[in-house]
């Protein structure tokens, strides 16, 4: 296995294990199950296991299979504070001491402030003596390094990295999110003030795997090195050596075995010009197969009318990219099928989302065009019929 990028002096594998994907026996985790693919990924090198409080189940299910193989001191244990539900000084507390006991472990080696999106976020931490509680938990033991996992546009990151001083940061990353999210401006300023970076969502929630296009398929058919999807996915952020960590939420022992082959073999700089071709072409594939060049920054947002521009829109593209009815079902979900309908349709044009959109697109427009692809006249007929009986 492949270590880089020490966080203070200790050694981190390149691969990390995402624990949010537990197979799943009956209403809960597998245990036995997950406890072999575990012991398979430390027996190979990777020492970092990534978690959190709002994952159903998995640090309860992480702390047994540790607890109960003697492994708790051979890993590094990654959680998060769902600083979201936090609504108060004591609620921090109360929610550590809870993630602890679901560990059955005395201390954190990495906590992180759960998905924060803009600075307000920490700000209400700050107010709620986050850093004090901090500077305690640090004093005791409890928590040896604290970071924070982020989703939000560039300036914003910029702004909580520089806010306070942390010990490690966790962003969205792959290679369509160059310029969304935190994208590679974010993962380089970490990288100058020595900040180690965590990658997660390296393969864009299977967007890169199983949800590409025909011909991004076909190019990847015939790569001379014969690569998967995801091995390119995940070759591609191993080449930066800006990269500490790249987390894979592995479920079966062959997955592990497979990527603890590449995380072993793929240092940073070993990429060739052909090789950036091979990119280049896929993100042109993925591109064309694109309706709405929308990167999800939510520069656009909020809408005065609750309209969800960046999901309506990647919904609109799923149509495209993976199949016509994932993408009209998702859209129902989110949209059509809750008490409040907050659809396409609830656009009035007011231009607002227009001029704070950083890709210039005429964001109504394309609205009018995602709602008649995404709602046809025979779903809009039998969703009216689920309205009247209340079926959501």
């Amino acid at each position: 296995m492949q270590y880089r990028n020490d966080i203070h002096g200790e050694p981190i594998s390149a691969l990390g294990y995402g624990c949010m994907r537990f197979s799943k026996k009956g209403i809960g985790i597998d245990l036995d199950k997950a406890e072999k693919e575990i012991l398979k990924a430390i027996e190979l090198g990777v020492n970092y296991f990534d978690t959190a409080y709002s994952y159903p189940g998995s640090e309860a299910a992480l702390g047994e299979i540790l607890e109960r193989t003697d492994m708790r001191d051979k890993v590094n244990i990654a959680t998060k504070l769902p600083q979201y539900m936090v609504k108060s000084s004591a609620g921090i507390d109360k929610y550590f001491k809870e993630e602890l006991s679901r560990l059955r472990t005395d201390h954190v080696d990495y906590y992180l402030m759960h998905m924060f999106t803009d600075i307000a976020a920490f700000e209400k931490m700050q107010r709620f003596g986050i850093e004090e509680w901090i500077a305690a938990r640090k004093a005791d033991g409890s928590i040896r390094n604290i970071g924070f996992s982020y989703h939000g546009n560039t300036e914003m990151f910029l702004q909580i990295l520089n806010a306070y001083d942390w010990d490690f940061c966790q962003i969205q990353y792959n290679y369509l999110d160059e310029k969304s999210q935190a994208g590679r401006e974010g993962l380089m300023a970490a990288a100058a003030k020595g900040i180690p970076v965590i990658i997660m969502e390296p393969l864009r929630g299977g967007k890169l795997t199983d949800g590409l296009p025909a011909a991004a398929k076909e190019i990847i058919s015939k790569d001379p090195a014969g690569r998967s999807a995801a091995e390119l996915a995940l070759r591609w952020l191993w080449d930066q050596p800006q990269v500490t960590c790249v987390l894979s939420g592995m479920n079966s022992i062959e997955m592990i075995e497979e990527n603890c082959r590449v995380a072993d073999d793929a240092l940073p700089g070993k990429f060739g010009s052909g090789d950036f071709d091979v990119y280049k072409q896929l993100k042109e594939a993925i591109d064309a197969a694109t309706k709405v060049g929308c990167t999800g920054c939510g520069y656009c947002m909020p809408c005065p009318q609750g309209v969800d521009i960046p999901t309506i829109f990647r919904c609109y593209n799923r149509m495209y990219s993976d199949k016509k009815n994932a993408g009209r079902w998702e859209y129902l979900q989110i949209t059509s099928l809750q008490k409040e309908m907050r659809t396409a349709a609830n656009c009035i044009n007011c231009g607002k989302c227009v001029s704070r959109c950083p890709q210039k697109i005429h964001i109504p427009d394309e609205l009018v065009k995602a709602d008649k692809a995404l709602m046809p006249f025979y779903i809009k007929a039998a969703l009216k019929v689920v309205r009247v009986f209340k079926f959501w």
